[in-house]
């Protein structure tokens, strides 16, 4: 016998993570929905002899679903077939809007499905003025009305033990307008359901997904021959439940002076001030990325070397050979490029969630959303953009902040357009090999090239944002309603649990992808398809008799890498890259830096016969580097490889191309889809590749 389904149903801001926390006590897992990018929370609880399976519903206002999330919401509660339809619904409420929860619980009973209703944040009604009726409002619902206060446990264990409990008959005050009627009892020959609302739900919803494409067309054959559409009955249903329920509320929870509202608004005149809320959020955002680079850096150094570490002392241990090599240079150094994203990641999501937590999140959508609109964008879609800047890695998964599925998608699909920190090694030799060290207007040339490949970024961003909004469909609009909460204290247990959330699936779910990658692009640097690859040696002996000792090892590991499977891979695409002024040895730079952007350099120096462990930050070095590529000729065309016209191209080509593995692998795990990873890294490859052809065939 399978175990009780129990569902958490309620508005978005009522603490319902917070109970779900509470009552699965942590034994719980996140995961999405099959096939689909919404988060899926579920838990178990052992009480009254059993075990119950807990799962935490989507926050939604109402069960006409406008969004994937509350699509999700309505097929589990609607559809008895769905094999997460609960036993139970819990609905969650909070004392300063209960109507909303009101109405989403009579949805539910009408629905057929037994629930239950809580009060949660219960400490905070007196601080907000409210005095509840609580025999009135059980009386009201027909069942019983239970409190809670998640944050410190209160009423959660008696909430457990009314697991069992199921709700007597009740009496739908929901009555259908009788011009709606003959409309009604068509679809109930069609749909001869439990209960007369579950047929008015399938009338009233322009696609109940889990029906038949011919049922779908049957509901709408009838609305057309009835001459109303299906928003005219969720709008008639809205207006007519808000109605019904202002009657009766007033004498079920009395307001009195809102102490707690008031500091509340005191605060809001500042944070959502038309000027004084943006340069507040701006500010709050330059401290965020701050802290993430401030506080990550010295644990990411740490995990650095204590990774490097390790690699000397397993090859240390371990007899010389593919084998080790394989295991330090491939597994170990792919793990430690795993990992060292960790800091970064649960630091931002520790800021993000503080920020949900207290409340000033949702002053953060009210600011932006207005702004981002436009391009098809979220107010929530700020945090991953202007994250992005740092690293798109955490920046994507901080989209799963946002509800709506399609604003999520394109979020996701355009944070990498932003110029991460990764890029920079890159701009800062490009810039000092191609662009004049001169002065404009008073402003240095190469610092007004590194500030306009940054806007670059934010106008590629928003530009696809736009395109893409106008190209990927979806069934459902958006719209932004949402109550502004009361500021609180932050849920320390719902900021722990959900960093370890983030920081777990990267681990686990991306780490994999990454891992993979990173032994593929070993191998194919590791291994080679002839003898110049295993002894170069004799190969350089030959061509230079006098070179001396100091400079043979780097010259082997330049020679090695021409003559390794990578190496004829950049060899194999010249013919592609040479339109956009590169040679192959640039094209060997653009493979390896799949692994990561900023490996380029490292390549660049090993093909220049540098070594790789060239220090771009070291002016010595630095210029060491700067000279050789300098003094680089282009087979091809005779001329210097690195001249305005390729240094140009090459920077458009890292400023909009997704050369780096670690994104690629978190967009599948975060879409859990490769075609929209496929497609994204379509799109910025071949924008690249069309910038930069063009900018090397007008400059040269």
């Amino acid at each position: 016998m399978s175990n009780p389904i129990i569902a958490l149903l309620g508005n978005p801001n009522v603490g319902k993570t917070s109970v779900f926390n509470r009552i699965t006590k942590l034994n719980q897992h996140v995961g999405n929905y099959p096939g689909i990018t919404v988060e899926k929370r579920e838990g178990t609880v052992k009480a009254n002899g059993k075990t119950y399976s807990i799962i935490d519903l989507p926050g939604t206002y109402t069960l006409f679903p406008t969004s994937l999330d509350e699509d999700i919401v309505y097929q589990i509660l609607g559809n008895k077939e769905n094999k997460s339809h609960p036993d139970l619904v819990v609905v969650v409420s909070e004392p300063n809007n209960l109507k909303r929860s009101i109405i989403l619980y009579q949805q539910a009973r009408e629905l057929g499905v037994p629930a239950l209703f809580v009060i949660n944040m219960i400490d905070e009604a007196k601080g907000k003025g409210l005095e509840i009726d609580y025999q009135k409002l059980e009386q009201y619902l027909n069942t019983k009305v239970y409190t809670t206060d998640a944050r410190n446990g209160h009423g959660i264990h008696q909430l457990i033990e009314a697991f069992d409990e199921r709700p007597g008959y009740y009496s739908s005050k929901f009555t259908i307008d009788s011009r709606f009627v003959p409309a009604l009892e068509e679809a109930k020959k069609l749909f001869p359901l439990q209960t007369e609302y579950q047929t008015w739900q399938y009338l009233a919803q322009e696609d109940v997904s889990f029906l038949s494409a011919d049922q779908r067309l049957a509901l709408k054959n009838i609305r057309s021959t009835h001459g109303f559409t299906a928003n005219d009955l969720q709008r008639w249903e809205s207006i007519s439940r808000n109605k019904q329920i202002d009657k009766e509320i007033d004498a079920i929870a009395v307001r009195k002076e809102n102490l707690h509202l008031t500091k509340t608004n005191k605060i809001d005149k500042l944070l959502l001030h038309p000027v004084m809320g943006y340069i507040v959020f701006f500010a709050i955002l330059l401290i965020i990325f701050q802290l993430v680079f401030i506080l990550a850096t010295p644990i990411m150094d740490w995990i650095d070397e204590s990774f490097a570490s390790l690699v000397d002392l397993v090859a240390g241990i371990l007899p010389e050979g593919p084998i080790s090599n394989l295991i330090t240079q491939g597994v170990l150094s792919g793990i430690g490029g795993i990992v060292i994203f960790v800091p970064q990641i649960a630091i931002l999501f520790i800021l993000i969630s503080l920020m949900e937590e207290t409340g000033y999140m949702s002053r953060v959508v009210f600011l932006m959303d207005r702004w981002l609109r436009p391009y098809g964008l979220n107010g929530k879609s700020v945090i991953p953009l202007m994250s992005g800047i740092g690293c798109a890695v955490p920046a994507i998964m901080s989209a799963r902040n946002i509800e709506n599925t399609k604003e999520r998608l394109i979020t996701m699909l355009v944070t990498p357009f932003m110029t991460c920190s990764a890029r920079l090694p890159i701009y800062v030799v490009l810039i000092s090999l191609v662009i004049p060290n001169e002065t404009f207007l008073g402003f240095g040339i190469q610092g007004l090239t590194l500030a306009l490949l940054y806007v670059l970024g934010v106008v590629a961003a928003l530009a696809s944002a736009w395109i893409l909004s106008k190209i990927v469909k979806t069934k459902h609009r958006s719209f932004l309603i949402f109550e502004l909460p009361s500021y609180k204290a932050p849920d320390w247990r719902n900021v722990v649990t959900n960093v370890w959330d983030k920081t777990s699936g990267f681990l686990f779910g991306a780490g994999k992808i990454i891992l993979s990658m990173a032994i593929v692009l070993w191998v194919l640097g590791s291994f080679g398809p002839n003898d110049k690859f295993y002894n170069p040696e004799k190969y350089i002996l030959e061509a230079n008799p006098t070179i001396g000792e100091d400079h043979l090892a780097e010259e082997v590991a330049s020679y090695k890498l021409e003559h390794s499977f990578l190496g004829y891979i950049g060899m194999g695409i010249e013919p592609i890259v040479e339109p956009l002024g590169y040679d192959w040895k640039m094209g060997i730079g653009l493979v390896s830096s799949f692994a990561a952007r900023e490996v380029f350099v490292a390549t660049m120096a090993t093909v220049y016969s540098l070594g790789e462990d060239v220090d771009i930050e070291d002016d010595a070095q630095k210029e060491t580097l700067l000279t050789k590529m300098k003094s680089e000729i282009n087979r091809n065309t005779g001329l210097p490889a690195y001249n305005l016209a390729s240094g140009v191209s090459l920077l458009l080509f890292y400023a909009f191309a997704m050369q780096c593995m670690s994104t690629i692998a978190i967009m599948k795990r975060e879409t859990g889809s490769w075609k929209w990873t496929l497609i994204q890294t379509g799109m910025m490859t071949g924008l690249a590749y069309i910038v930069a052809f063009l900018a090397y065939q007008f400059l040269k």
